[in-house]
């Protein structure tokens, strides 16, 4: 179809179904659902090129061709062989992608979490027939335990009882610490649970984080040290996360080395606002660790931590 400028997209938002990336139509125009393995596509409707897809038209005619992906290994997931670049649900919670012999699942249930409040003194999650994930319900206790059992959350004041308009105001904020960084170099995911929001609901919040580059050059230590604590930093760079570019360059300090056995951690640290600009000119923001000073320790990770055995691996170009 020929392209027609300025372009006119349709006003509602994409929906898209779980795990499928929003892409560019060949006119560079409108954002549409990528077409998936074995799919039909063509210029207006193209494969998702995040996922090692590509659209070849020597099997079918007429301008259409179907999803294919480049050689890659394939995955096996509990005796079942699964392709490169296939898309699968193991379980109704789950939506996975073989890529390249890596596994790579996203949650359909959310996973949040829920302290009693004023306006549900007792949360429980509960699993409907016929329903895949646990919703919430809550049950009502009487007007005495009512707010007795919201006390844990919300401040003790005799004078007078939170109102159900007024939580923010009334909300203990609770807020754990920041988990370590998923990753030893390279960009990698931090987590913590907090309730510091308007409805005083415990949720997880999540950050990008990067101890040091996984090309950092090792420097040398001084005479009678074994370790570089905090390298000091040298340039300012722009970050990526895959395919995509922060607006502005930092500084950013990073977690040295050692050499006598001993780990190089992050032990202060505070949390940034980066925008983050894409190729097909999306603009979106995420948090993002940014160290102020690090500690050298043996309670290193072992080789059977989960996120080891990722650290070689790198995502091509997905974005939200």
């Amino acid at each position: 179809q020929a392209c027609t400028y300025p372009c006119q997209c349709p006003s509602q938002p994409l929906q898209c179904p779980a795990g499928t990336s929003h892409v560019l139509d060949a006119c560079g125009c409108c954002k549409v659902c990528a077409r998936q393995l074995g799919e039909l596509c063509s210029p207006q409707k193209p494969c998702d090129h995040h996922k090692g897809l590509y659209c070849d038209f020597s099997k079918i005619h007429r301008g259409s061709g179907i999803c294919l992906a480049h050689e890659g290994a394939t995955c096996d997931l509990l005796g079942k062989i699964y392709h490169n670049g296939e898309s699968f649900q193991p379980t109704c919670k789950l939506q996975c992608i073989c890529m390249d012999g890596a596994i790579g699942c996203i949650p359909l249930c959310s996973d949040d979490l829920r302290l009693p409040s004023p306006e549900c003194p007792n949360p429980r999650r509960v699993k409907f027939r016929n329903k895949c994930c646990e919703e919430w319900i809550c049950e009502e206790g009487s007007e005495e335990n009512r707010f007795e059992t919201a006390m844990a959350v919300f401040r003790e004041d005799p004078a007078r009882k939170p109102e159900l308009n007024n939580l923010q105001e009334n909300c203990l904020v609770q807020t754990t610490e920041w988990s370590a960084c998923s990753k030893s170099c390279g960009m990698g995911i931090s987590a913590r649970v907090t309730n510091d929001n308007p409805q005083c609901h415990l949720e997880k919040e999540t950050r990008l984080c990067m101890v040091r580059p996984c090309d950092f050059p090792m420097e040398k230590t001084k005479k009678g040290k074994k370790c570089v604590r905090t390298p000091k930093p040298r340039q300012s760079l722009h970050f990526e996360l895959s395919g995509c570019t922060s607006t502005r360059s930092y500084r950013p300090k990073f977690c040295g080395s050692c050499t006598d056995g001993r780990c190089c951690t992050p032990y202060v640290t505070s949390t940034v606002e980066v925008e983050f600009r894409c190729p097909e000119g999306d603009f979106f923001q995420r948090k993002m660790m940014f160290i102020k000073m690090c500690s050298c320790h043996y309670d290193c990770p072992r080789d059977n931590d989960i996120f080891l055995a990722t650290y070689h691996r790198r995502m091509i170009g997905d974005h939200v």
